[in-house]
């Protein structure tokens, strides 16, 4: 498990990553983020943008990286970045394939992604992965399973997975929907030569959508390292849109409402790694400020107090504009 190498980590960010699917490509759901990025938002500009935020990151103790196939250049960007470091050999670097980018280096783009789990997918994009990446791929996670994902039951793709991981690639998936504890139990389910297949998980939990806390809990027992994404709700607990009981937390705590939404996170025993969403230096170091948030019994009931219907969260975050 590549994660073995954060266990011996004394600082106190080696529990928070940093995630590229807000820099990797002009156009994402995060709220504020045409704020954050402005209009230049070319290759060439989001590559600078993207090395900054890895050298801050680094800098500041972080050492999981998160990208995914159709997270635009997000690959090539961090694969620039880990060639332009080759003494830089304790990170853990994870990608996903199960998504391809559709939007043509456009914002405004009808189809930004398009879905595909099957085993001809998963062939083009390890190829397309492996082309940027190489040997420093430590994570390949199936993009988004959902309970009714071909990924779950198709024994072909199973048996190639486990053809990766016993070359040394960890094999992990992602959930997002409002069935993620199905599609967490379900996948923990999967075998391949009578052994576990997923060594990972990550998914969407924060204050707003916590449904999954219990399966992720499971997934912890049974071994799995739990990732964290989407802690911040797509920048809707973000201080420009947070709600008043968050607002009035991070003010007692004297940080920032963003570090409060992921000290909440690093609160659960089995979070492995939280991811940060940062677009800006300034973003990332309030994030990283998350583990000095000490949290009491009367803000957290506070904070208890946002919690959504599962399929009212996901559905509002359907409904988020791609800036």
């Amino acid at each position: 498990m590549p994660f073995a190498r954060l266990a011996t980590a004394t600082t106190p960010t080696c529990h928070i990553g940093l995630g590229l699917a807000a820099v990797g490509r002009p156009g994402y759901i995060t709220l504020g983020r045409d704020r954050d990025l402005g209009e230049n938002r070319s290759a060439d500009a989001l590559r600078t943008r993207t090395h900054e935020l890895l050298d801050a990151a680094y800098a500041q103790g972080v050492r999981y990286f998160d990208a995914a196939r159709s997270y635009g250049r997000s690959e090539e960007f961090l694969a620039d970045w880990l060639n332009a470091h080759p003494d830089i050999d304790d990170v853990v670097v994870g990608s996903k394939w199960g998504y391809t980018y559709t939007a043509g280096w456009s914002a405004d783009a009808e189809t930004h992604e398009v879905k595909d789990h099957s085993l001809a997918a998963y062939e083009r994009q390890r190829a397309e992965t492996d082309a940027l990446l190489g040997d420093r791929l430590d994570l390949y996670q199936i993009h988004s399973v959902t309970p009714d994902s071909p990924a779950l039951t198709d024994k072909d793709l199973h048996a190639r997975l486990a053809e990766a991981a016993a070359q040394g690639l960890t094999i992990g998936f992602s959930t997002s929907g409002p069935a993620q504890a199905d599609a967490i139990r379900a996948a923990l389910a999967v075998t391949a030569d009578g052994e576990p297949l997923f060594r990972t998980v990550q998914s969407t939990y924060n204050i707003l959508e916590h449904s999954a806390g219990p399966a992720l809990a499971e997934a912890h027992d049974a071994g799995l390292t739990v990732i964290v994404k989407e802690g911040m709700a797509n920048g809707r607990l973000a201080e420009a849109h947070a709600p008043e009981a968050l607002r009035a937390v991070a003010a007692a705590t004297g940080l920032g409402c963003d570090a409060v939404a992921l000290a909440w996170i690093l609160r659960q025993p089995w979070a492995g790694v939280v991811l940060s969403g940062a677009a800006t230096l300034t973003q990332l170091a309030s994030n990283l400020h998350a583990p000095a948030v000490d949290l009491d019994p009367e803000q957290l009931t506070r904070l208890a107090t946002l919690t959504e219907d599962p399929r009212a969260y996901w559905e509002r975050r359907g409904q988020l504009p791609w800036h």
